[in-house]
């Protein structure tokens, strides 16, 4: 089913075309715009909220500015469906992060209108700022430079660090502040309660239209705007640093807010604007979900809702006939719940993530023992560890893929002082449609290599709740090292999955089935593939061992000592990076122990794998249940080779 463009959006192949509309046009556009996006959503899936919000600022940004000379930068990427519709790729939404299909992101290789990859939030002014620089370094002294940075971004410290070296310079540069109070879940902080003050402060509105009045006389008073600023710039300070403004004090000149649902007046702001030489900041006004009212409503929850029905605003769920089990970040939520109950030590922490983790059921149970911290990953790990000096047991929870953000205050301020924070990498493996901004194929490899460091990846419910039980045990939080468990996006494979709470012994593998011949060694989720790949073999007279090793660092070296005894043929599987991850964990004990057997493993390769549904991406790189039958009859049929 081909969603049908409105008649207007139907012309616009390129934002060309839309630059030959009468200005009187663009309110239409919008709301076709609009309009498409809600219908495709509906049927196909993806994020929704956030494009909704800045349907009038893309069309006007488009409007404005000569893009993709002038160049665009979204942060984050949620909010560009607007912006790929517009730029000629309308007609191939309905692939939106379906597999092969077009990226729910800005992607600077599928686009020229994309000028830079943003899946992770905060790096669009930084991005941009380098982009303005280099203009000027090659003479190009007209080329405008945006970056659309959503309020719940700024909190992360790379926002600052940008507006801080912004400030400082003459680059030609546009920030856009689109201020909705929202990322995902709501926004917190000091800094959303600033953004509220000056919305709602009427100085700043005075100074606001004093400032919109003066540049409207533009034209009648014949002068440039540059030439204008220049005279009424110390006014406009003057007034707004009573009020400690904080983007006129990093030397960005501040304009807003305005209503960012107002195209004409976004098209007369920024038309003037781009005329403005140096580093400036408008504050934009929109409502996340604006214009579908369950949306509007509930924010948090239509921020990516799946298919819904777009007249009754009903939500799609499949219904089962038998009960399913539960998302990892449910067991984890409850099971941090179940264990703060018993620990009074016990707190939660995740940078702007609560509903994704399930902190939110947390928040909701005890309020002042778990915290978000906004989108600021570096200071959600050093946070945890100042409260783990002081004897808290602190449960940190990062998407694997946002914790690379903070791999320096992992090494420095956790793990080189000796603090036992538990890390739950939530997303670990394929994040799925998100793609390969979000996948979490690094953390076996970059925690392992981390002195003062547990890594441990539950097969099952069962065994992430007894890693957490684990974890927040005397015995490691007396200890001195800190601790990941890693776990993926989706469901696991209990129905009833409240077991009781077992200690297990750290470094402790497992056998889940003896065999002859062949090896397989997993760690983690994937475990249940290799389930079904014995399954699949036994019905032709193959029997492969299979353990679940559990933990990749420490190993359990009594464990691989058993298997390199029995077994000349060994397989490892791991849904993570096969450089520097599990199986080469297991190729080192190998290679140190004297053994020689023939070795292959499966894993994410040494490439970046494109969005899709997990079990696909999984196929692609060989370690679905076929996959890893397959390997098992290459390593019985192709003999005794060297290891691979």
């Amino acid at each position: 089913m081909l969603i049908t463009p409105g008649s207007l959006l139907a012309t616009i192949n390129t934002p060309d075309d839309l630059r030959k509309l009468d200005k009187s046009r663009l309110p239409q556009l919008a709301d076709e715009l609009r309009q498409f996006i809600i219908d495709d959503v509906s049927v196909y899936g993806g994020h929704f909220g956030a494009s909704l919000g800045v349907v009038e600022l893309t069309v006007a940004l488009h409007y404005v500015f000569n893009t993709p000379d002038d160049q665009l930068v979204w942060d984050v990427g949620h909010q560009a469906y607007g912006h790929k519709i517009l730029t000629g790729r309308r007609d191939r939404f309905h692939t939106n992060r379906f597999y092969k299909g077009i990226s729910g992101f800005p992607k600077r290789k599928e686009s020229p209108y994309d000028a830079f990859g943003v899946g992770h939030s905060s790096t669009s002014i930084s991005a941009a700022l380098g982009m303005a620089v280099a203009s000027q370094l090659q003479g190009n002294t007209t080329r405008n430079h945006i970056a659309v940075i959503g309020d719940g971004a700024l909190t992360a410290g790379e926002a600052f660090e940008g507006m801080n070296h912004a400030g400082a310079t003459d680059s030609n540069l546009l920030i856009v502040l689109n201020d909705n109070c929202m990322s995902i879940d709501p926004n917190v902080g000091a800094l959303r309660e600033y953004l509220t003050d000056i919305t709602t402060s009427q100085t700043y509105n005075k100074v606001k239209d004093e400032i919109w009045n003066l540049l409207g006389k533009m034209d009648k008073l014949g002068k440039t705007a540059q030439e204008l600023v220049s005279q009424v710039q110390s006014g406009i300070k003057s007034s707004l640093l009573e009020q400690s403004n904080l983007f006129e004090s990093l030397h960005l000149r501040y304009f807003g807010p305005i209503d960012g649902h107002d195209i004409d007046h976004l098209v007369s702001v920024l038309d003037d604007l781009k005329n403005i030489p140096g580093p400036k900041l408008l504050h934009v006004l929109t409502v996340k979900g604006k214009g579908y009212a369950p949306a509007e409503k509930d924010q948090t929850k239509w921020h990516a809702p799946g298919l819904f029905d777009k007249v009754t605003g009903v939500i799609t769920k499949k219904v089962y006939d038998t009960p399913q089990p539960p998302k990892y970040q449910d067991v984890f939520g409850h099971t941090l719940v179940e264990l703060a109950e018993k620990n009074p030590r016990v707190v939660g922490v995740t940078p702007a993530m609560p509903s994704g983790s399930s902190m939110n059921i947390m928040m909701k149970a005890m309020p002042s023992r778990a915290f978000d911290v906004g989108i600021a990953e570096q200071h959600a790990v050093t946070f945890s560890a100042g409260m783990a000096t002081q004897g808290e047991v602190v449960f940190c929870n990062i998407y694997s893929t946002f914790m690379q953000r903070a791999y320096d205050q992992v090494i420095h301020d956790v793990c080189i002082q000796e603090l036992p924070v538990v890390f739950c990498l939530d997303r670990a493996g394929f994040a799925g449609a998100d793609g390969p901004t979000h996948h979490g194929a690094y953390d076996l490899a970059y925690m392992r290599c981390i002195p003062n460091m547990i890594v441990a990846a539950p097969m099952n419910e069962q065994e992430l709740r007894n890693m957490m039980f684990t974890a927040q045990s005397d015995e490691v939080q007396q200890g001195k090292n800190a601790f990941t468990i890693r776990y993926p996006r989706g469901e696991g494979v209990m129905p009833n999955w409240r077991t009781p709470l077992e200690k297990q012994i750290i470094g402790k593998g497992r056998m889940i089935a003896d065999g002859e011949e062949v090896a397989i060694l997993t760690i983690g989720h994937i475990g249940n593939y290799a389930v079904e790949a014995t399954k699949m073999l036994a019905k032709e007279g193959i029997r492969p061992a299979h353990f679940d090793m559990r933990y990749v660092k420490p190993l359990d070296e009594e464990l691989l000592h058993q298997i390199f005894s029995r077994f000349d043929r060994v397989l490892t599987v791991e849904d993570g990076c096969i450089m520097g991850g599990f199986g080469s964990a297991v190729l080192e004990f190998m290679a140190n122990h004297g053994y020689m057997a023939r070795v292959k493993r499966l894993g994410i390769p040494d490439a970046v794998i494109e969005h899709g549904e997990q079990i696909e991406l999984h196929r692609e790189c060989g370690f679905d249940p076929q996959g890893i039958a397959d390997a098992v009859r290459e390593l019985l049929y192709t003999g005794r080779a060297v290891t691979v």
